[in-house]
């Protein structure tokens, strides 16, 4: 099995409803350090797993969608606990997404 990893972060702000967040449940910043590692069995034609300059523009892009929002204020999430887990769902469903449109080329 082969990896590449690729990282950036992005900033946002948010509250939670919820005693179990106890103060958070205010509004409260956060800055987050997103790693996205795409695997393979096997290298590539071109010996590599994914094309990491494609994989850090497209992980860059998905963040730029988040970065400086104060997510309480993003209708899609309107109601949601927009807790670590769920932004890594929500990442990785757009990284997921871009893969399918070929954005990390065709053998991604």
């Amino acid at each position: 099995m082969y990896s590449v990893t690729v990282r950036d972060h992005f900033m946002i702000a948010h509250s939670f409803t919820g005693e179990v967040f106890g103060p958070a449940q205010r509004l409260h910043g956060a800055t987050y350090v997103v790693d996205v590692e795409f695997r393979r069995p096997a290298l590539d034609d071109d010996g590599i797993v994914v094309d990491i300059g494609r994989a850090g523009t497209v992980l860059h892009d998905v963040l730029a969608g988040l970065n400086f929002r104060n997510l309480d204020e993003v209708p899609e999430f309107r109601g949601r606990n927009t807790t670590t887990e769920f932004l890594a769902r929500v990442i990785f469903d757009r990284v997921v997404e871009r893969i399918g449109r070929g954005e990390l080329g065709p053998g991604a």
